[in-house]
């Protein structure tokens, strides 16, 4: 093995190694609950977007050449003690800004205009009237339905600016001052709610950007293949498959970059979805030909979960028994010095915008420990999940894994509430095979964020047959999210409720109840454990 480096110095490599050689739009991070959908709203655009904290120094943020700035909105009021604020050099940089929300405000406070508390707040949809001739909402019609939540507002614009929005209480919803590149909205252009809010995001980076429209996933896979083939040399590579689509995805690109220096350690722990295994070896073994080592461990993970019944106490036995097999199967590889992480952008965001060479442990593949002795290989930190997908689309990956709903790392254990057993393990896997199959039919497979039947290790009375029986309930869990942090439970149709419930009941053995949990997260989690 080479000579160990620390965490930071891995995760620093990785970041440097997997920055594209685009002029970024950097959209600076106030805190807001949206920064991460500025950012992707942006790349929806193809043009490259990267979030930076807000106290980042004006040298480093011109260090980086970007093709144009976004102000975030955030949480404070500008008059708060030690509010974030806008350093006024940032304007000189010569590139175009624009501000939301709170970004509006700093703006128009650094450049001379004035913020004002009206007592005259605005939260959720608010009808917005839209001037002509404005640069940042082009074609867009006139009277719009835009997301607000503020209360303090411009009251007066700085010189050289023009109001372009009001609303019947906010004189000035938007504003821009055209020739020197500057714009600003109140209200949220990256959300849902504002119906032609992309657009408006395009025409900042697309018109007064500027930016060349070249962000695409053909352009970002032979990018980070020349990147990899830099970094990986002529040493051999290691990459822990989970079959989730970051870990394949990033396998795939690795294996287009250094062919069969790569080899990808599967670890079929028994937890996993109907079929699941048989699919991951299939599609990597027989389609893509890459070298694959196949840890049979069911047998491993049931014994030492016997008798398990906390949730907290599933999980470490199953990420310990992971690193152990893992780091077996990397020892009898002989010298590796290269680990393939399917790290995202958003788990470098999460991790700490400003110390992002920080790996929390739950976004390692499998959960590895962060000592171990690899240099890490990260070809997808810089992008969101649903670039990910289209990377995978673009590699040839599978529709099945591609599109494959978040599954925890435990897999089918935490969604059995109680001891793990076989007979349990195959109820509920049979149990969530009719409930997926059913949902792909209805075509909401693709609508919803997670579906998923849960058993809870109790038994009901029910009668089937003219016999009573005592046997497990299944709860079937479905939620639409965008992004995990929230979640509403899913208004499935009765039939299609009914349906499921009848082919579980009748199907499956020692099944006699299927319920359905309308919770939302909050105050619920998605999992049950």
């Amino acid at each position: 093995m080479t000579e160990r480096r620390t965490q930071a110095e891995q995760a620093g490599a990785a970041l440097a190694g997997s920055r594209a050689p685009h002029r970024p739009v950097l959209v600076i991070d106030f805190g807001a609950q949206y920064a991460q959908l500025i950012a992707r709203r942006i790349r929806e655009s193809r043009v490259y977007s990267e979030i930076v904290p807000h106290d980042t120094p004006v040298a480093e943020i011109a260090a980086r050449d970007p093709i144009g700035i976004v102000l975030s909105g955030g949480p404070a009021s500008i008059y708060e003690r030690g509010a974030p604020s806008v350093d006024p050099e940032l304007f000189a940089l010569g590139v175009p800004v624009l501000g939301i929300c709170y970004g509006m405000q700093a703006m128009a406070a650094a450049l001379g205009g004035e913020v004002g508390n009206t007592g005259l707040g605005e939260f959720g949809k608010t009808p917005v009237s839209l001037a002509e001739g404005s640069l940042l909402f082009g074609d867009i019609a006139a009277e719009q339905s835009c997301w607000m939540s503020h209360r303090d507002s411009v009251v007066r614009t700085p010189p050289g600016f023009t109001v372009t929005a009001v609303t019947q209480t906010t004189t000035i919803a938007a504003m821009e001052d055209r020739e020197r590149g500057f714009f600003a909205v109140q209200f949220h252009p990256e959300v849902a709610h504002t119906p032609h809010g992309t657009e408006m995001l395009a025409q900042f980076v697309l018109e007064a950007c500027q930016a060349p429209p070249t962000w695409t996933p053909l352009q970002f896979i032979e990018e980070q293949v020349a990147v990899i083939r830099e970094q990986v040399g002529d040493d051999q590579v290691i990459c822990a498959l989970s079959g989730g689509v970051d870990s394949a995805v990033a396998a795939l690109l690795v294996h287009k970059a250094v062919g069969d220096q790569l080899t990808c350690v599967f670890v079929d722990h028994g937890l996993l979805r109907k079929d699941e295994a048989e699919q991951v070896v299939e599609a990597f073994e027989e389609h893509f030909h890459v070298p694959l080592v196949h840890v049979q461990a069911q047998d491993r993970f049931l014994d030492k979960l016997a008798g398990v019944s906390d949730p907290e106490t599933k999980r470490r036995i199953i990420g310990e028994e992971f690193i152990r097999l893992f780091e077996d199967e990397a020892q009898k590889l002989g010298d590796i010095r290269h680990l393939v992480q399917g790290t995202l952008y958003s788990d470098v965001i999460e991790s700490g915008s400003r110390t992002a060479a920080k790996i929390k442990s739950h976004h390692n593949v499998g959960g590895l420990p962060e000592d171990m002795d690899f240099d890490l290989v990260e070809p997808l930190r810089m992008i969101f999940k649903d670039e990910v997908r289209r990377v995978g689309v673009e590699l040839g990956l599978p529709e099945r894994m591609v599109w494959r709903q978040p599954f925890p790392g435990p897999g089918l254990a935490i969604r059995i509430i109680g001891d793990v057993t076989r007979e349990r393990l195959e109820v509920l896997r049979e149990a969530d095979a009719v409930l997926l199959e059913e949902i792909r039919r209805a075509g909401l497979y693709h609508e919803l964020w997670q579906t998923f039947a849960v058993l809870p290790a109790i038994r009901s009375v029910g009668v089937q047959g003219d016999s009573r029986t005592y046997a497990y309930p299944i709860v079937i869990r479905a939620v639409s999210s965008e992004d995990a942090m929230t979640a509403d439970w899913a208004r499935l149709p009765y039939d299609l409720l009914e349906r499921i419930s009848s082919r579980i009941i009748n199907e499956i053995a020692g099944v006699n109840r299927v319920a359905l949990d309308i919770s939302s997260k909050p105050p619920a989690t998605i999992e049950w454990e």
